[in-house]
């Protein structure tokens, strides 16, 4: 049975519209490629996280709709739970085997959606791509779909954890070609987590070559 066509929301619409608006004026958004990201079919994009706003700005730029797992504490208030769940997010409980939030994400995938995931786990705490989790990986291998490692850059400069407010940045959103279940079937899930590991690091390199003026004053060299 062939995954069925989804319907984008009028709510997902408007938050999309708000975060690219947003996102434009204070961030200076550049999004660079979004066709490596298919068109049809279920796809799992995983990128780094620098910021509690990388969600919307890997999400906002595409055409297809997005799926997001995110901790259940950012559910306890009723309202922005109601709220994030109207743009397609679902809870997980972070530093556990969450089997029903794993289902759920394999229910999405086989049903054709876009997930987009964070396997560190957590924000970065200096602006590094820190260890991924090999669980999600994992989910990949469950449901066969075509792996998008991604990049946020910038946007740890301009609203880090610790900071409450945004100071207007300079980021940049990359998306890699993806990795088709064909090349990491034979693979474990942490030789899974190593490759999309070191496509990131090496997004962000290639960003840092072509830009210097971005890289920051920690860098001198990632280690893959």
């Amino acid at each position: 049975m062939p995954p069925e066509i989804e319907h984008i929301t009028p709510i997902y619409r408007l938050g999309r519209f708000l975060c690219i608006w947003f996102s434009i004026l204070v961030f200076r958004v550049r999004t660079f490629g979004r066709h490596h990201v298919p068109r049809t079919g279920g796809v799992l994009i995983l990128s780094n996280h620098q910021s509690f706003i990388d969600p919307p700005l890997v999400g906002c730029g595409l055409p297809r709709a997005c799926h997001f797992m995110a901790r259940d504490t950012l559910f306890r208030n009723p309202l922005f739970g109601r709220i994030i769940s109207a743009v397609n997010s679902f809870p997980v409980q972070r530093g556990s085997a969450d089997i029903g939030a794993i289902k759920e994400a394999l229910r999405r995938l086989k049903k054709g959606r876009i997930l987009v995931m964070f396997p560190e786990g957590t924000r970065t705490p200096d602006g590094h791509i820190g260890a991924l989790l090999p669980g999600l990986a994992a989910i990949a291998q469950k449901a066969r779909v075509p792996i998008v490692p991604a990049l946020v850059d910038g946007v740890y400069q301009a609203w880090p954890r610790h900071q409450l407010l945004p100071s207007i940045g300079n980021v940049v959103v990359l998306y890699d070609r993806p990795i088709e279940p064909d090349e990491y079937k034979n693979l474990s899930a942490e030789q899974l987590t190593t490759m999309i590991r070191r496509r990131m690091v090496a997004l962000q390199e290639h960003l840092y070559q072509r830009q210097p003026a971005r890289k920051p004053s920690w860098h001198n060299g990632a280690k893959l």
